[in-house]
């Protein structure tokens, strides 16, 4: 299996090989670089796919997981590329992949050359949102995932009754408490970039599913204003994993969105 050792960490990514233009795949908290599969498939015959586990997350976890912010994800995505020998690349960030997609695009401007943000902001998290995330979390580190946090989980990130959700909801069972903390830790901690997005020139496409009970299309909206060369598209029925759960109707616009960067 594919590992990078970048910034002591070894970091676990997939990629697709080819001589077309690349493509970085960056996913959400408590996921992992498959969420990107649907994407993939459909996108590797004409372009470089890589789909990467964060910190955390995924194949790159340890159990131990020290503390981190979106820089230093953004740091280990920089590092990746030149360990591939990739100049510039195209980043595709959901929710938690988008913030430090955006990070990534202001601490290292040279090897952006678009992004792609789904269900994600520039702002830190909603306040109010907090004591429930706490809550759930200390319940989970403490006595493992209960299935009422499973099916609230489930609801905030993929929605109702997804077919694909139960492989989800094991992937979530197995994750370390430590790993869990600091994950969430970086999540709540995570500064503001709001006021900054406006120097990140290269085109921009925010996706958002209209049903996206962890990030008010609001956020988004406002994010897409903030950016000076952004479109958005709002996903109608989905919810926060939009390029998952609607993937079909996800995947023909970002074939749209690619296709104007290399016409």
């Amino acid at each position: 299996m594919p590992f990078a050792q970048v910034n002591g960490q070894a970091i676990y990514f997939e990629d697709s090989g080819g001589a077309g233009p690349v493509l970085v795949f960056s996913h959400g908290l408590l996921m992992d670089s498959s969420m990107f599969a649907p994407q993939v498939a459909v996108l590797k015959a004409r372009y470089r796919c890589i789909a990467w586990d964060e910190r955390g997350h995924g194949q790159s976890a340890t159990g131990v997981c020290a503390p981190f912010s979106y820089y230093d994800s953004a740091d280990d995505l920089a590092a990746l590329l030149a360990q591939l020998g990739i100049k510039q690349a195209v980043l595709v960030g959901m929710s938690q992949g988008g913030y430090l997609s955006l990070r990534c695009a202001l601490t290292h401007p040279e090897i952006v050359l678009a992004l792609i943000l789904i269900d994600t902001q520039a702002l830190p998290e909603d306040p109010a949102k907090m004591p429930a995330y706490q809550a759930t979390l200390a319940d989970w580190a403490s006595h493992g995932l209960s299935e009422q946090n499973a099916a609230m989980l489930e609801y905030v990130i993929l929605g109702e009754q997804w077919p694909g959700a139960a492989a989800w909801r094991a992937k979530w069972k197995k994750i370390a408490p430590a790993d869990l903390l600091q994950s969430f830790q970086t999540l709540g901690t995570r500064d503001d970039i709001s006021e900054q997005i406006g120097r990140i020139a290269v085109p921009a496409l925010v996706i958002h599913g209209d049903n996206d009970r962890a990030i008010e299309l609001s956020r988004a909206k406002a994010m897409a204003d903030a950016l000076p060369n952004a479109q958005i598209v709002v996903v109608p029925g989905a919810g926060h994993a939009a390029n998952l759960t609607h993937a079909h109707l996800v995947n023909p616009t970002i074939e749209s969105f690619l296709a104007t960067l290399h016409s």
